[in-house]
């Protein structure tokens, strides 16, 4: 297991603690690498208590001890609190405080990361508003139970609201930024950065395509050529606010695209370890979006976490260096860095697309959604013309139906979390094949 070289601690209570978490870090990674059977319930809560026990013990502790600098039990609590988080989303308590501990780091990341290279658009921003909204949302929910009814340690409810409130802040000021460029000049704003990030894209790919970059290039050019005077401006000829900061980001795409298509995708010798390694997480995390509702389990993103957060805190002011300490030219920085933003903003949509549904129910969930979707495709195309062309679909819900037990979907003995998500689900499935029924009756009776 990977720790950053942090020392121990010199107090012999918190050695003993970090002994402790160490066993249950470990068991957590057991339970993680286990294809054998699903991840229960009952296999995590008491993993988490177990942790919420040490945590309390060592508050006592530093409490006692007073001034307090990082150490290795801190890497290890933390790395005991993003297991437990995925875990969390693989049992479908996504709505649990504990589930949003390694949301919030992700959006850290990314947020540290949109600040640092000041690229982004309104849309990227968008999204991390409104997950954290709902993660506030379900802190304080969290955090207003009674006492005796308080299903999370309030170290934990603290640590995430002051994380949550730091990401809001970092967010308002990327916003700011935003809201100083004119409504006249972001729809320009927005394409630049779209185009810069297919530049990096194609600049990253195994093959790579002079062609594709140089259309790319083209397009650039063509954003820059309705300039008048050197300048962007309105309709009506007026230099909207934030014409400077635009013209600056189209300069700074042109340097790009004419260093990429220099450099044609070459990577010096002593940064090739690690660009493989960073495109090899990237390619994986691309092929995992393209099936993760059949595939993902939440666990498996810790090891890419702990690849990326490695390699990016690894940097010094900004930049990486090698074995000899030779600062990364800027083709390689940059290159870097995208791959590393990318692969964080796919785990982010990981998280944030995961389904509040236990893994044991998954296999059904998403049968119903595949089943969803073909009846409302069925139904945006004018329905069916006969009863009988509904069959199959009618066959499915009834098979799947009839896997309840007193209304519950019942896997090996156990009654996974999601059992809401999933009637209700089948019930819109229903009700979708239903009306389409009734609509193919009505069709029949009036042709007669």
């Amino acid at each position: 297991m990977d720790t950053p070289a942090v020392p121990a601690p010199r107090d012999s209570r918190e050695q003993a603690i970090l002994a402790r978490l160490s066993v249950i870090r470990d068991q957590l990674l057991l339970l993680k690498q286990d294809r054998t059977t699903y991840i229960r319930s009952q296999d995590v809560i008491p993993l988490y208590d177990q942790t919420i026990e040490q945590v309390k013990e060592l508050n006592a502790v530093r409490a006692e001890i007073g001034n307090h600098e990082e150490n290795r039990l801190d890497k290890v609590l933390e790395s005991c609190f993003q297991l437990l988080s995925l875990f969390y989303l693989t049992i479908g308590r996504n709505n649990e405080a504990p589930a949003a501990y390694s949301l919030t780091s992700t959006i850290k990341r990314l947020l540290d990361h949109l600040t640092e290279a000041a690229l982004y658009s309104a849309k990227d921003l968008e999204s991390i508003k409104s997950a954290l909204e709902e993660t506030a949302c379900a802190i304080s929910q969290a955090q207003k139970a009674e006492e005796s009814q308080a299903k999370h340690s309030p170290y934990l409810l603290t640590l995430l609201s002051k994380r949550v409130s730091l990401c809001q802040t970092m967010l308002d000021n990327l916003r700011k930024r935003l809201e100083s460029i004119g409504s006249p000049l972001l729809v320009t704003h927005e394409k630049l950065i779209s185009i810069l990030r297919q530049i990096s894209f194609a600049n990253t790919k195994s093959k790579f395509s002079t062609s594709e970059v140089q259309k790319l290039r083209n397009q650039l050019l063509d954003v820059g050529n309705k300039r008048k005077d050197g300048k962007f401006v309105a309709e009506d000829g007026t230099v909207p606010p934030g014409e400077a900061e635009i013209s600056e980001l189209y300069e700074r795409c042109v340097q790009w695209s004419g260093i990429v298509l220099e450099r044609k995708g070459n990577v010096h010798e002593s940064w090739r370890p690690t660009y493989d390694v960073l495109v090899g997480i990237r390619n994986d995390l691309e092929k995992l979006s393209l099936t993760q509702a059949w595939s993902l389990r939440e666990t498996d993103l810790y090891d890419f976490q702990r690849q990326l957060d490695k390699i990016d805190e690894n940097r010094q002011n900004g930049n990486f260096y090698d074995d000899k300490g030779r600062p990364a030219d800027l083709w390689t920085q940059r290159t870097m860095l995208y791959l590393i933003r990318r692969s964080y903003a796919y785990i982010y949509s990981f998280m944030i697309a995961s389904e509040p549904v236990s893994e044991a129910l998954l296999p059904i969930y998403n049968q119903l959604q595949t089943l969803k979707r073909c009846l409302v495709e069925v139904k945006k195309n004018g329905g069916v013309t006969s009863v009988r062309e509904l069959y199959p679909y009618s066959m499915k819900l009834n098979s799947l139906d009839n896997m309840r037990v007193d209304g519950k979907f019942i896997v090996n003995g156990d009654i996974p979390e999601g059992q809401g998500s999933v009637s209700g689900l089948l019930a819109e499935c229903f009700d979708l094949n239903y009306e389409l029924r009734v609509a193919a009756e009505e069709g029949t009776n009036s042709d007669d």
